[in-house]
């Protein structure tokens, strides 16, 4: 994660030096505001990278000495079906149904759309508790 962190940091200084030639020689706002904005999104994609260099130290992968077997281990919890996704997607189709139609559609798909997205973050909220390895 340590070279990513350096990769997307050399990307966001590049970004915010073209943002500021840019804006200081084309006096452009709207140009200015999207390399601003994508220096912003690479320098939070670096910090992550930073952060869990931090946290979790070198991988594996960012040692020479690495053997394959070093990377194997228990894969990611992949959830079973789950509902969320669609009631999340059918709430969304309903706000942007309800931009057209009016305020009180769009009242209601926000009301499913928020139940959907806070189904899908607290789904698994119990996960691990009580478990034993």
């Amino acid at each position: 994660m340590k070279v990513e962190a350096l990769l997307f940091g050399g990307v966001a200084v590049f970004f915010a030096g073209a943002a500021a030639l840019y804006g200081w020689w084309s006096r452009d706002p709207a140009g200015t505001a999207a390399l601003a904005v994508a220096f912003l999104m690479a320098a939070l994609v670096s910090f992550f990278c930073a952060v869990q260099y931090r946290r979790k130290g070198r991988r594996p992968q960012d040692r020479t000495d690495a053997e394959v077997a070093d990377g194997a281990g228990p894969l990611e919890f992949f959830p079973a079906q789950s509902p969320w996704p669609l009631i999340t997607a059918l709430g969304f189709a309903v706000v942007c149904t309800g931009v057209v139609y009016g305020l009180w559609l769009l009242l209601i798909g926000f009301g499913v759309l928020a139940r959907g997205v806070l189904g899908m973050v607290f789904q698994y909220a119990n996960r691990g508790v009580g478990q034993e390895d």
